[in-house]
């Protein structure tokens, strides 16, 4: 994602257009591989090293709380942040640590319709995300 499509993201949701806002996103964009908030700082450290860790922790909760990204939490615990913000799931290799992003709307439907027909008793079903855990070949 380019600068002046972050600053936009950033101001529509009526965000401070800083240099670090803007860094921090396109690191995640750019690692484009769920990072940790730890491969976030490597990559700032490497192309932005005036950016504070604090910095980045703050940043990437401001963006979560906002709605520019959402965690992800492996098996192991691990959190991730994730800038696709539309209908998906996660593909989750435990081997490899690698997560990929799964879209398909006729799973979709059929989760939809299913739950609807069937529902959860005293619980009233908001969204719904699925992990499917295996090894990439």
């Amino acid at each position: 994602m380019e600068k002046e499509q972050i600053a936009k993201k950033l101001s529509a949701l009526g965000l401070r257009v800083t240099p670090q806002r803007i860094a921090i996103l396109e690191a995640v964009t750019t690692l484009d591989n769920h990072p940790t908030a730890e491969q976030i700082i490597e990559y700032i450290k490497k192309n932005y090293p005036s950016i504070s860790v604090g910095t980045v922790y703050k940043v990437l909760d401001s963006f979560v709380m906002n709605g520019l990204l959402k965690k992800v939490k492996t098996d192991g615990g691990i959190m991730r942040f994730d800038p696709l913000l539309k209908k998906h799931h996660h593909l989750y290799c435990k081997e490899t640590d690698r997560i990929e992003d799964f879209e398909d709307e006729e799973l979709d439907e059929l989760i939809k319709t299913y739950l609807k027909k069937k529902g959860i008793k005293n619980f009233k079903i908001k969204d719904f995300k699925i992990e499917i855990t295996g090894t990439f070949k």
